[in-house]
C-alpha cells in the first residue's frame, strides 16, 4: 500500500480570501492559514464570510496545529470563530502573533489558546509533520512560507509573497533555501496565483517611499495619507519622508492605532523622534508642517477616510489646501465606493492623488517571472496553483507547463477537493465539505441561503404584512384586515391599491371560513397566495407577504 499525503483545501480557491488549506498525512492533520473573507453587496447585513470547517470538527482528535503565514485579514480573520469550535495551538512569527493576539482579546480567547511564536529559519516538530518557516517578503511584515517535511517527501507552501531585492526592513526573501530545498526534491509545491496575469516582476516597496518625499517636498498642503493599515513598512516610509521635510505626524482610525500600536511594541517600526503627535494637538501647527495617516484605502463606510470627505470626523475638516494620496490599490469589488470616497474629495476642493502610474502603491504578490524563479528553485514533483480566482488558477497551470512541468502533475482543485499524492502520482479524490459560513453579529453559521435570498427579497420588494382579526367563536373576520407595509410603497399615496388589498384578502378569508375550517395555516396559505399574486399582477413587483391571524 503506497503512502499517501493529502492536501485538502477548505478555502482560497476559484476566490480571493479565507485561505485556509489542511494537510494530511499517517493519519495526523495539520492547517495552514484561517482566513476570512469580505461579504458581497447581495449579503445583507453579514459582516463576513468564514470557511466551512465541519471537516476539522469531525477530526479535531487527529489535528496537530494551525500555522499562519502572516497576519492578513484573508489569512487570520477566521482565527476567533474557528477557535470556538476546535481548539488547535497556533504556531506563527513574532508580528503575526501580535496582530492574532488582538483578535483573540476581542473574543476572550486568550486564556484558552496556545499562541506560540517561532521565527524564520526555525522548525516545529507537529505530530509526523516538521514544519519549516522560511523568510519571505509581502506587503505584511514578518511573512513566511512553510517547507512541509514528511517521511514521504516535503511540500513548499507559498503563503502570500513577492521577490523584493530591497525591502524597507533589509530582510531579502529567503531563495537561498528555496534553491536547498529543490536540491534535496520537493515532492509538490503550493503557491499563491494572485498576480500570475501579469508579465514581469512586481517593484520593490522602495519605490514609495521614493514617490512619497516627490509629494512631501515642496508641498504648502496639509498631507493625509490613507493606506492598508497592515503595510507596516509603507507606514514606515510615510514616517520618514514626514521626518526628513520637518513634518508632524497623526494618526487616525482604529485599526490603524492597533497597528502602530502592535508594530512599535515589538520593534518592527522605528517612529523617528519627535514626530508622532496626538491628533488633537496637530491641528495647532501650520497646514504645511501635518501629515495625517489614515484608514479608508478602500472607501469603507465606517473608516476614518470616508468620515472626512463626507464631514463627519470629528477632529479633521478638509477642505481647500489639504491633499489626499492613497497609496492602495481598490481591491476587485471595491472600486464603486472608493470613487464614491475620491468624488467627494474632489467636490470638497482637495488635492487627491491616486494615480497608478505614480507609483503610490506597489503590490505584495510574486507576478509571473518571480513565480517562475520559485518554480524553478524548488523544481517540484507535483503543482498545486492556490490563492487565487479559476482564470488564475489555470493560468499559473500554464506558467508551470511552460517550465517543463506535466500536465498530469498539476491540480487545479476546488474548495473541499481531496488531493491525493503518492511519491509517484497525483489525483483528485473525493472531497469534503467546504463552503461559506456567515458570520451576523454574534452569530456564526445561523443565516443560511434561505435567510439570505428573504434578506434579498426584502431589499428589493419590501414586504406587506395582512394582520386578520378572526372570531374563535365562529372563524369570520370581525373587521377589515389591517395593511401594514415596509420598503414597498408609500401607503398614503397608494390608499387605493391598500383599498383593494384589504378587499383580496377579505374574499380570500372569506372563502376559508365558510368551508368552517379552524387551521389558521389554510387561512394564511389562502391570503398570502391571493395577496401575492394581485400584487404581481399589478404592481409587477413581489413582496414577501406574511399574513398574521389574531383569534379574539
Amino acid at each position: 500500500m503506497a503512502e499517501k499525503l493529502k492536501i485538502i483545501p477548505l478555502g482560497g480557491l476559484n476566490e480571493i480570501g479565507k485561505n485556509m488549506t489542511a494537510y494530511e498525512y499517517g493519519g495526523e492533520i495539520i492547517v495552514v492559514d484561517c482566513g476570512m473573507a469580505f461579504p458581497g453587496d447581495d449579503m445583507y447585513g453579514i459582516d463576513c464570510i468564514i470557511p466551512d470547517v465541519s471537516y476539522l470538527i469531525k477530526n479535531r482528535a487527529r489535528i496537530r496545529g494551525l500555522f499562519i503565514t502572516h497576519g492578513h485579514e484573508d489569512h487570520v480573520g477566521a482565527i476567533p470563530y474557528v477557535l470556538k469550535q476546535v481548539n488547535m495551538p497556533i504556531y506563527c512569527t513574532r508580528f503575526t502573533a501580535g496582530l492574532i493576539k488582538l483578535k483573540l482579546e476581542e473574543h476572550g480567547l486568550v486564556k484558552s489558546t496556545k499562541l506560540i511564536t517561532v521565527d524564520p529559519g526555525k522548525t516545529v516538530r507537529a505530530g509526523k509533520f516538521n514544519v519549516e518557516f522560511i523568510h519571505v517578503n509581502h506587503s505584511i511584515a514578518d511573512s513566511v512560507a512553510f517547507a512541509i517535511h514528511t517521511h514521504m517527501g516535503t511540500v513548499v507552501h507559498t503563503g502570500d509573497f513577492k521577490i523584493d531585492s530591497t525591502p524597507i526592513d533589509g530582510e531579502v526573501i529567503d531563495l537561498a533555501r528555496f534553491g536547498e530545498l529543490g536540491k534535496e526534491g520537493v515532492l509538490a509545491l503550493c503557491a499563491d496565483s494572485t498576480n500570475v496575469e501579469r508579465p514581469g516582476f512586481t517593484p520593490s516597496e522602495k519605490t514609495v517611499g521614493t514617490t512619497f518625499m516627490r509629494q512631501f517636498q515642496n508641498c504648502e498642503e496639509r498631507i493625509i495619507v490613507t493606506t492598508f493599515a497592515s503595510n507596516v513598512h509603507r507606514i514606515q516610509q510615510v514616517l520618514d519622508a514626514a521626518a526628513q521635510c520637518g513634518r508632524k505626524v497623526a494618526v487616525t482610525g482604529r485599526s490603524m492605532e492597533n497597528m502602530m500600536k502592535v508594530s512599535t511594541e515589538l520593534g518592527y517600526m522605528k517612529v523617528p523622534k519627535n514626530t508622532l503627535m496626538d491628533i488633537n494637538k496637530i491641528k495647532g501647527l501650520p497646514k504645511n508642517k501635518q501629515v495625517i495617516v489614515t484608514t479608508g484605502s478602500q472607501g469603507e463606510e465606517m473608516s476614518a477616510l470616508y468620515r472626512m470627505a463626507f464631514s463627519t470626523h470629528k477632529q479633521v475638516e478638509l477642505g481647500a489646501g489639504d491633499k489626499v494620496i492613497i497609496s492602495a490599490s481598490a481591491i476587485p469589488g471595491n472600486e464603486v465606493t472608493v470613487g464614491r470616497v475620491i468624488n467627494e474629495l474632489f467636490r470638497k476642493g482637495v488635492k487627491v492623488v491616486y494615480d497608478r502610474a505614480d507609483m503610490l502603491h506597489v503590490s505584495g504578490h510574486a507576478c509571473q517571472e518571480e513565480l517562475k524563479i520559485i518554480h524553478a528553485l524548488t523544481k517540484p514533483r507535483f503543482f498545486v496553483p492556490l490563492h487565487g480566482e479559476q482564470r488564475m488558477l489555470q493560468i499559473h497551470s500554464q506558467v508551470a507547463q511552460q517550465m517543463g512541468m506535466d500536465r498530469n502533475h498539476i491540480a487545479i482543485a476546488d474548495n473541499g477537493n481531496v488531493i491525493e499524492i503518492t511519491v509517484k502520482t497525483l489525483k483528485i479524490n473525493g472531497s469534503v465539505p467546504a463552503g461559506e459560513v456567515y458570520v451576523d453579529g454574534s452569530g456564526v453559521g445561523d443565516v443560511g441561503a434561505v435567510v439570505m435570498r428573504d434578506r434579498k427579497r426584502l431589499a428589493e420588494d419590501g414586504m406587506v404584512v395582512v394582520v386578520l382579526p378572526i372570531s374563535s367563536h365562529d372563524g369570520a373576520l370581525l373587521s377589515p384586515p389591517e395593511i401594514v407595509t415596509r420598503g414597498f410603497i408609500y401607503v398614503k399615496e397608494s390608499e387605493e391599491l391598500m383599498k383593494e388589498l384589504q378587499n383580496v384578502a377579505m374574499d380570500a378569508a372569506a372563502a376559508v371560513s365558510q368551508k368552517r375550517s379552524r387551521d389558521d395555516g389554510e387561512l394564511k396559505g389562502a391570503v398570502k397566495s391571493a395577496v401575492s399574486s394581485y400584487l404581481f399582477k399589478n404592481t409587477k413587483r413581489n413582496p414577501m407577504v406574511i399574513p398574521v391571524v389574531t383569534r379574539l
